[in-house]
């Protein structure tokens, strides 16, 4: 996900994801159509999306396959695995988007964590609901009444996050539409929502928490001891800061804004580079502020500004740090693989390489 376009959306460029959650049968396709033909937005779907893996698997299309589809990956990657990858295709896309048939806790914690998100929660009475399906008459809706109903309590009473929960979904949206009589009613309701948060160039808009803390992490950073690498860290759980670090050198030595630097040079990708090697990392400074502290971080967040070396790299494994999110990619941090295989999920804000000497 690049950061300027997250940003847009704050600085003024109205570009809103709207995600669109429902019952079965409710009528979540006539909003996000209505939104499509009507108000210009682009289209993404996570039935679509479904669909898409559930033909690369070589699996029949049915409505128990997407659940076991979507499952397995939610399970695999994450709750908010397939929001996701869907909120990196609408920033690709630009402009003002529509995520349609989101059904799982997860995918809504994940979308909002971004921002500039919208959700729409749509019902109906189930009679009418079974009724709209029947006259759709899609590869998935050709059932019995008694499976229908059976179909949508599996993916109603679910408490675990990465499996669909359609109550609970609709209960969470930001706007409920019910459905239950016309079409131009529907678009009607839909219509006077947007007029109401259609100003969004002077809407306040809250930072995510991630946006939060990263901006905590700048103001840190200030704090570093060398003008090659003034970056800074902050370790999080449960919402509240633990513990931060900057750049510097160890205790007692000399700063490099007072005396210099104390330069090596090195090798990378056959490239001779000079670099620091006065200063502790802030990542290093901030985990060892917390074992000197005695406070456990065993489960925590770390915020950084670049991926980490492979030395801060260990160290973050060895604390039992669960997640990273950093603002950009080191071009000499390792492979992305180490993360995954130490069972830590890394976020990048900018997938854009950071070029980068200081350190």
């Amino acid at each position: 996900m690049n950061l300027i376009n997250l940003y847009k959306f704050k600085l003024g460029f109205w570009e809103m994801i709207i995600g669109i959650a429902g019952m079965l049968g409710a009528g979540k396709g006539t909003v996000a159509e209505y939104l499509v033909k009507e108000r210009g937005f682009k289209h993404l779907s996570v039935r679509e999306y479904l669909i898409e893996e559930i033909k690369r698997r070589g699996l029949g299309v049915s409505r128990d396959s997407m659940v076991l589809v979507a499952n397995d990956l939610r399970e695999k990657f994450g709750p908010g695995y397939i929001a996701e990858q869907l909120y990196d295709r609408a920033v690709k896309i630009g402009g003002d988007c529509v995520i349609e048939s989101l059904r799982c806790v997860g995918e809504i914690d994940a979308l909002r964590r971004k921002g500039n998100f919208v959700l729409f929660g749509v019902d109906a009475d189930i009679e009418t609901r079974y009724a709209r399906i029947i006259e759709r008459g899609s590869s998935t809706d050709n059932v019995s009444f008694d499976k229908f109903v059976f179909d949508e309590q599996r993916e109603s009473n679910l408490t675990d996050p990465t499996k669909g929960n359609l109550r609970r979904c609709v209960d969470m949206a930001d706007h409920k539409f019910k459905n239950d009589w016309t079409i131009a009613d529907l678009h009607g309701k839909v219509g006077a929502v947007l007029g109401k948060i259609g100003s969004g160039e002077k809407k306040y808009v809250r930072p995510s928490w991630d946006e939060y803390f990263m901006e905590i992490c700048r103001v840190v950073a200030k704090r570093g001891t060398c003008d090659r690498g003034r970056s800074g860290c902050v370790i999080v759980k449960d919402k509240q800061i633990l513990v931060t670090g900057y750049v510097g050198s160890p205790k007692g030595f000399p700063h490099c804004d007072d005396v210099g630097h104390k330069m090596e040079e090195w090798t990378h990708d056959g490239v001779v580079r000079q670099h620091c090697v006065r200063t502790a990392h802030a990542e290093q400074n901030a985990i060892c502020q917390a074992a000197k502290l005695g406070i456990p971080i065993e489960g925590a967040t770390l915020y950084c500004k670049m991926t980490p070396c492979d030395i801060c790299a260990k160290m973050i494994v060895n604390s039992g740090i669960k997640r990273v999110v950093c603002e950009k990619i080191y071009h000499a941090a390792g492979s992305m693989d180490f993360w995954n295989q130490a069972g830590i999920k890394l976020d990048v804000l900018d997938n854009s390489i950071e070029e980068y000497d200081g350190q």
